[in-house]
């Protein structure tokens, strides 16, 4: 009826359901919130793994361009000290070969100054050789004792000529041969038909050799054309005449 009061039991279970509406809202919403929590905690962390994502990947290219750069300094570098070396190989090999040059030219220049002191006491010597061949040519031993003495001073000779065939020497054997102004000094010419003309026909004074060097000039006789013979005519006209 209307207007009734309402009884005690009816106001409790009024507020016991009021209070289950007021927990089952408390629950909906403690879960509301911890999942609006935990979906902030992802977006939070989605977020931070981003910017962590991201700081790494700008590190990774600051790091490669620093690479970059240290391997083109590294790269420059090399091959500054590549020209380098090519430059002091280039100077070593020069002054190598510089070196070789004056080695070799002061070789030669000592070899050609022993040779020149060679050949100068060798030419004092010559005169030496050439009695020794007068001598023998000229000298007829007419006894035992002359005979010794000759063999004695034939005998130092033969050894001074050893001496000097050791040291290179060559003596010239001119005879028949065709006069060469290189080697040989015409002092006299011999009009003969026994040799062709220009042939050395006797060695007055002997010449020598040292290698490829000429000590001294032989000097020799020279064959010439024979002059020609008058006709047995003319002989007698001259005679008549």
């Amino acid at each position: 009826m209307v207007g009734e009061i309402p009884s005690a039991e009816t106001t409790n279970q009024e507020r016991q359901e009021n209070m289950q509406a007021v927990e089952q809202n408390a629950e909906l919403d403690s879960s509301q919130k911890l999942e609006n929590i935990d979906e902030e905690s992802k977006d939070n962390a989605s977020v931070n793994t981003e910017n962590t994502e991201q700081e790494s990947f700008e590190q990774m290219s600051q790091n490669i361009v620093l690479l970059k750069e240290a391997n083109e300094s590294l790269q420059t570098q090399v091959e500054t000290t590549k020209v380098q070396l090519e430059e002091k190989d280039t100077q070593y090999k020069r002054l190598a070969a510089d070196f070789e040059n004056f080695r070799k030219r002061t070789q030669k220049e000592k070899e050609e100054l022993d040779v020149q002191a060679k050949c100068s006491t060798i030419i004092e010597l010559l005169p030496v050789i050439d009695n020794f061949d007068r001598a023998r040519s000229q000298i007829k031993p007419a006894n035992d004792g002359e005979m010794n003495i000759h063999k004695s001073y034939q005998t130092v000779y033969k050894q001074m000529v050893e001496t000097l065939k050791r040291l290179g020497v060559s003596a010239m054997r001119p005879e028949g041969q065709e006069f060469d102004p290189n080697l040989h000094e015409a002092v006299m010419r011999e009009p003969t038909a026994e040799y062709p003309e220009g042939t050395v026909t006797e060695e007055l004074v002997r010449g020598y050799t040292l290698g490829d060097r000429v000590l001294r000039h032989a000097m020799v006789k020279v064959a010439t054309a024979p002059e020609p013979e008058e006709s047995t005519e003319e002989a007698q006209t001259d005679a008549e005449g």
